[in-house]
C-alpha cells in the first residue's frame, strides 16, 4: 500500500499540474487539438473528402464539415465494421462500443481507437482517482477493491477481428493488469450478457471481499446492493463493507437516488464523484467536493463545439467555441474526436455553471424533452421539480417517465408522469402540487401554458408497482450497462408501452 499511493501521489502531482495548465489555457489547448486532430486524418478517406491539407483555422473546418449524427456516418462506420480501415481515423479500429441507444431501439456502434482508449477512456479513469486524491489525500481505496458493474462484451459476426460491446465491457477487456489487480469481480463474470445472471453471480463474489470503491450507473448498482443485502442478511453496505469511501457515477442525474444511497451507505463522509463518461468519449469529471457540476476536460483528444438549444432544428444552426458559450444557456454537444468523430452530435445538452474554469451539468437529450405545447421541460428541469418534491413529501423516487396528454374536450393537454417510488409521499396530492409549483419556476414557458389552465392542465401522476421499469428494461433487452430509463419524450411511446404492459387496472392513479 506504502508503495502504491507513493507511486500514485507521484503521478498525481504532475497530472494535476497538467489539469491546471489546461484551465488556465483552455482555448489555446482547444485550438491545439483541433489542429492536431485534423492533421492526423488528412490522408484517410474523410481527411481527402474534406481536404483537410488545406484547412487552417476553425472557420474553415466548420465550412467543410458540417454537423454530424450517427445516421450520416453509419455508411462510414459499417465498412470499418467490416474490416476497412483508414475511412475515419488513420490507426487501424478493432473495437466499437455499442451504444446504450436511449433514443431509438437502433444500435449504434461506435468506433473506439487505440488513441482514444489510452488518451480518452483511460485517461479519465485515472484522472478521476487523481481528483479524488487531490480532494482527499488520506484515501485509502487502495487498500482494497473497486466493484465495477459493468455491460456485456461479444465478438462482432461481421468481422473476426472487430470486437464490440458496451463501452464499460470495451475497457474492462482492455485494462491494464495491474488495473484488473484492483477491481472486482472476476472479467468472466463482469462480461457476462445475462443480467440476472450477472447479479446473481456478482453479489456472491463480492459480498466477502474488502470492497472500498464502486463504479456505475446508479439504477443497476441499487439492484446489485439490494440483492447483497438480501444473501447477507445485513441491513446496510457498511456491514458487508465496512471499508467502503468511493462511489463513482454518471449516465444519469444522481440526485433522485441520493437520499436512497444515504440509506444504503449512511456514512456522512462517503465521497459521491460525478462523471461524464459516454460511448463517444469521456468528458467531465466533478473535481471539487461540492456536488452538481463538473469539469470539462480539454486534453482528452477531444475539440468540443457548444449549439444553442433554441437553434436545434436551423437547417444552418450556429455553434460557438469554449470563447462563445455562457453561462446557464442550454446546449448541444458536439464533438471531433481522437476516434474519427467529426462534428458529431452526440444527442446530450449541457449547461455551464463556471467559465473560469470551464465546468457543466449535463441538461438532458436532444431528444428527450416535452414540448407538445411549447412549453420547452427538458429532463434538468423534471428532476429539479422532482427532487424539491420529494424533500417536501419524504418521498424517494425510484424511477420516472413524462410524455404529453394531448388535447381533451375542454380545450387543454397536459403532461402524464409515470413514478416508480422507493418510498412513497407522505402527501401524494401535496406531491403533485410541488412537483408543478416548481416545474412553474424553473420554466417560464410552461408556467405560461398552465395560467388559468388555458394550455396545460394539472400533472397527471400515476403511480406504478415497484418493479415496473426494470420489468419494461427487461423486456425492451436493455438491462444493465450504460441503458437508461428515457425521462422525458415528446411522444406516448413510452408511457403507452409501459400501461400496456401493466394493465391499465393495474395502475395506480391518483
Amino acid at each position: 500500500m506504502t508503495i502504491i499511493n507513493s507511486v500514485f501521489t507521484w503521478f498525481m502531482k504532475k497530472r494535476i499540474h497538467q489539469i491546471e495548465l489546461f484551465m488556465k489555457y483552455p482555448h489555446e489547448v482547444q485550438e491545439e487539438w483541433l489542429e492536431q486532430l485534423v492533421g492526423w486524418a488528412e490522408n484517410t478517406e474523410w481527411g481527402k473528402q474534406h481536404h483537410f491539407k488545406s484547412i487552417e483555422n476553425y472557420a474553415q473546418f466548420k465550412e467543410r464539415v458540417p454537423i454530424q449524427t450517427y445516421d450520416t456516418l453509419k455508411p462510414y462506420i459499417e465498412r470499418m465494421l467490416k474490416g476497412e480501415q483508414n475511412v475515419l481515423w488513420p490507426s487501424e479500429i478493432r473495437w466499437f462500443a455499442k451504444s446504450s441507444g436511449t433514443t431509438s431501439d437502433r444500435s449504434k456502434f461506435i468506433p473506439v481507437s487505440e488513441e482514444s482508449l489510452e488518451e480518452c477512456h483511460f485517461k479519465g479513469g485515472k484522472d478521476m482517482l487523481t481528483l479524488y486524491f487531490n480532494n482527499r489525500p488520506n484515501a485509502r481505496i487502495f487498500t482494497g477493491k473497486s466493484l465495477t458493474l459493468g455491460g456485456s462484451h461479444q465478438i462482432s459476426q461481421l468481422n473476426a477481428d472487430a470486437s464490440f460491446g458496451d463501452l464499460s465491457a470495451v475497457i474492462m477487456k482492455n485494462l491494464p493488469i495491474w488495473a484488473e489487480f484492483y477491481r472486482t469481480p472476476h472479467l468472466d463474470i463482469a462480461l457476462l450478457e445475462n443480467f440476472d445472471e450477472k447479479i446473481e453471480k456478482m453479489a456472491m463474489a463480492t459480498k466477502d471481499v474488502n470492497v472500498t470503491s464502486i463504479s456505475g450507473v446508479p439504477t443497476w448498482n441499487i439492484l446489485l446492493f439490494k440483492r447483497i443485502l438480501e444473501i447477507t442478511g445485513k441491513n446496510n453496505l457498511l456491514e458487508v463493507w465496512p471499508n467502503l469511501e468511493l462511489y463513482f457515477h454518471g449516465a444519469v442525474n444522481f440526485t433522485p437516488y441520493r437520499d436512497l444511497f444515504k440509506q444504503l451507505i449512511p456514512k456522512d463522509d462517503m465521497y459521491y464523484l460525478d462523471t461524464y463518461n459516454a460511448s463517444e468519449g469521456f468528458f467531465g469529471i466533478q473535481d471539487t467536493e461540492q456536488h452538481g457540476d463538473m469539469l470539462l476536460m480539454l486534453d482528452y483528444g477531444i475539440f468540443y463545439e457548444f449549439l444553442p438549444f433554441e437553434h436545434l432544428n436551423d437547417v444552418h444552426p450556429p455553434t460557438l467555441t469554449l470563447d462563445q458559450v455562457e453561462l446557464d444557456k442550454n446546449y448541444a454537444l458536439i464533438i471531433t474526436t481522437n476516434a474519427g468523430l467529426w462534428r458529431y452530435m452526440i444527442g446530450d445538452t449541457v449547461r455551464f455553471t463556471s467559465l473560469a474554469p470551464y465546468r457543466i451539468q449535463i441538461t438532458g437529450r436532444t431528444k428527450h424533452f416535452i414540448n407538445a405545447f411549447g412549453e420547452e421541460v427538458i429532463i434538468d428541469n423534471a428532476e429539479r421539480a422532482l427532487d424539491r418534491a420529494c424533500r417536501y413529501t419524504g418521498a424517494i423516487v425510484r424511477d420516472y417517465t413524462a410524455c404529453p396528454v394531448y388535447f381533451s374536450e375542454d380545450g387543454t393537454g397536459g403532461h402524464e408522469w409515470l413514478i416508480e417510488f422507493e418510498k412513497d409521499p407522505e402527501e401524494f396530492e401535496r406531491f403533485v402540487d410541488i412537483l408543478d409549483e416548481t416545474l412553474r419556476k424553473v420554466n417560464s414557458d410552461y408556467d405560461a401554458k398552465r395560467f388559468k389552465d388555458m394550455a396545460l392542465h394539472r400533472p397527471l401522476v400515476k403511480q406504478v408497482p415497484c418493479g415496473t421499469f426494470l420489468q419494461w428494461m427487461k423486456e425492451r433487452g436493455k438491462l444493465g450497462g450504460q441503458h437508461k430509463v428515457p425521462r422525458l419524450a415528446n411522444d406516448r411511446e413510452y408511457v403507452e408501452a409501459i400501461l400496456k404492459m401493466l394493465g391499465k387496472e393495474k395502475v395506480a392513479a391518483n
